[in-house]
């Protein structure tokens, strides 16, 4: 191709996208349009789905070592204090290996270690 025929294409490669710019702004405008005009057709059932999930998810009540709980803050508190309870350290005893005997090379057998393979 020439250098003509080579500016010739970048310009209507510009074009083309320019136009495609143009396109979509022109088409979220409309859409925009139409949203302000006839609104949102779903947002009722989508408020009425959210308030639903959000009724069925919500801890109503809950039974605490044989006793019923109720509340916002009393229910938070017997949660946080059930993980805090499950999940604190516990003294434990564990074995050591400090009164153990373990074997020990002496310095040839320590140097015999570091020989090249053969």
């Amino acid at each position: 191709m020439s250098q003509d025929e080579i500016e010739e294409m970048r310009g209507l490669t510009h074009d083309i996208h320019s136009l495609s710019r143009v396109s979509a702004s022109i088409r979220w405008q409309q859409s925009r349009h139409l949203w302000l005009k006839d609104g949102d057709a779903n947002s009722k059932y989508f408020h009425s789905a959210i308030s639903s999930r959000r009724r069925r998810n919500a801890i109503v009540s809950l039974m605490v070592n044989g006793n019923m709980v109720e509340g916002v803050q009393p229910i938070q508190d017997a949660v946080f204090n059930h993980f805090r309870d499950h999940f604190a350290t516990q003294i434990v005893t564990r074995p050591g290996v400090e009164n153990l005997s373990f074997k020990s090379l002496t310095y040839a057998e320590g140097g015999s270690l570091i020989k090249p393979f053969s």
